[in-house]
């Protein structure tokens, strides 16, 4: 199973993982990482990399982050240069959580990167436009009715 750490600044991490939690229940392989003052970034890498150790299955690690180019992200990154079992995504939502989760059994580190990338994208909406698609939509049926 492909392990999945979640890192982020401040309590980002252990805020997804109550929401988490609450939709896809309590995970094996799953670890919840804030970057927190007074907090180094080395002494999130070592978090990182003692997290990849204990659950690394040979399956790889997924990490995912909360901003692209912040130090979670950075040092994901770092560790990822230096390994071919570590994946970063960064810029990550709560859809993107739950459904690597969901989505890590049976595909390769590369198709779940893939997959929570497209995840995050479908995910992001709009709502005024989707509200004034909806709106059209149902008009011109009705429209089409008379």
């Amino acid at each position: 199973m492909i392990g999945i750490i979640v890192s982020g600044h401040i309590n980002f991490a252990t805020g997804m993982q109550s929401a988490v939690e609450a939709i896809v229940g309590e995970q094996d392989s799953l670890a919840f990482i804030d970057f927190v003052p007074p907090m180094t970034t080395e002494q999130l890498e070592d978090k990182m990399l003692s997290a990849i150790e204990q659950m690394n299955d040979g399956s790889g690690v997924l990490i995912l982050t909360d901003v692209p180019g912040g130090s979670p992200c950075n040092r994901g990154v770092s560790i990822m240069l230096n390994r071919n079992d570590v994946k970063v995504v960064a810029g990550c939502n709560l859809p993107m959580i739950t459904n690597a989760c969901f989505e890590r059994d049976g595909v390769s580190l590369d198709e779940l990167a893939d997959i929570v990338c497209e995840i995050g994208a479908q995910s992001m909406k709009d709502m005024a436009k989707e509200l004034a698609q909806l709106e059209n939509n149902n008009s011109d049926s009705f429209e089409d009715e008379l």
